[in-house]
């Protein structure tokens, strides 16, 4: 993981806590959405072990988002939280749901449709990070590579949760088109954005 030299480029604004502006945002656009448990590391909470994200998860199980202490101090703290948010969205409101029907029912094609998945999740991050009122940003200003390939959500034991890499690039598309404002542009392939907006509250 690298962050950029200038700050002032593609970067979210100096704010005391941007992961929290992400959360309060996330509240008020979306019922049901999971509270954030600040905790020393993620290993040991819901099942998680040190294959888990380091910084940021989603546990479904307990509708529950761990996030560590120490991550308000990086550049990506927004994002990473924003990230999360978005699979909380898509569970809570039922796209989850439709997406796991589809790869039990078509198992062969389950890393094409876990893959649209994410970029739906992204997309929902960057309409998160532009209502918490960010500034535009760019995932290649701070990653190299795909920094949620490994298991980041899911059901308890986190450590088996869903794995998919989508490349960097394709990630900061999606993430963009979300930081455009309308949830309504969230829709990769044959997933549709059509619950999103539905559950929009305002």
């Amino acid at each position: 993981m690298r962050t950029t030299l200038c700050a002032c480029i593609f970067a979210f604004p100096l704010s005391a806590d941007p992961a929290t502006d992400v959360v309060n945002a996330a509240r008020m656009a979306f019922d049901g959405m999971p509270v954030v448990r600040r905790v020393d590391e993620i290993a040991g909470n819901c099942g998680a072990d040190e294959t888990v994200h380091p910084h940021v998860a989603y546990c479904t199980s307990r509708n529950q988002i761990f996030l560590t202490r120490d991550v308000t101090a990086l550049p990506e703290a927004a994002y990473l939280v924003a990230h999360s948010y978005g699979h909380a969205v898509q569970v809570r409101q039922g796209v989850a749901d439709f997406a796991l029907a589809q790869i039990r029912a078509r198992r062969p094609e389950e890393e094409m449709l876990r893959g649209l998945v994410e970029r739906q999740v992204d997309c929902i991050a960057g309409f998160l990070v532009a209502r918490a009122g960010l500034s535009p940003a760019s995932l290649t200003d701070w990653f190299l590579e795909d920094r949620f390939a490994g298991p980041h959500w899911g059901r308890d034991p986190l450590r088996i949760g869903p794995e998919v890499s989508v490349d960097l690039v394709t990630r900061d598309a999606w993430f963009a088109i979300g930081q455009g404002g309308d949830i309504a542009a969230c829709a990769p392939g044959e997933f549709s954005s059509d619950l999103l907006v539905a559950a929009l509250k305002n």
